[in-house]
């Protein structure tokens, strides 16, 4: 099954897109070849997340988390901790969440 997320031409090269999922929210961007969809929420106390310098950073208490990666690179999330990436896909113009597929 599949839910498209956002057309891929509306992913800005430099950034991301926030962008509705099921009553919250993902950043949607560019990492490389690669686009990333991350959810919007600190590791670290559940705020939201905004894009600053190639890092997701927590305005609450300045966690801050590696775009390509997801892995946290600073502040008082927990060691170790990495955001929650999505199973997406493009297809045609657009990329969608995808779950309950097989993958061969």
């Amino acid at each position: 099954m599949k839910h498209e997320l956002c057309k891929v031409a509306d992913i800005p090269a430099e950034g991301s897109l926030l962008v509705p999922f099921f009553g919250r929210e993902l950043h949607v961007y560019r990492s490389g070849n690669r686009i990333r969809a991350a959810a919007n929420v600190c590791l670290h106390f559940g705020g939201p997340l905004e894009c600053r310098d190639g890092r997701l950073v927590c305005p609450w208490h300045n966690a801050a988390f590696d775009m390509a990666t997801g892995d946290r690179v600073d502040g008082p999330a927990p060691k170790g901790s990495r955001l929650m990436f999505l199973s997406t896909r493009v297809e045609d113009d657009g990329l969608y969440y995808v779950w309950g597929e097989c993958r061969a």
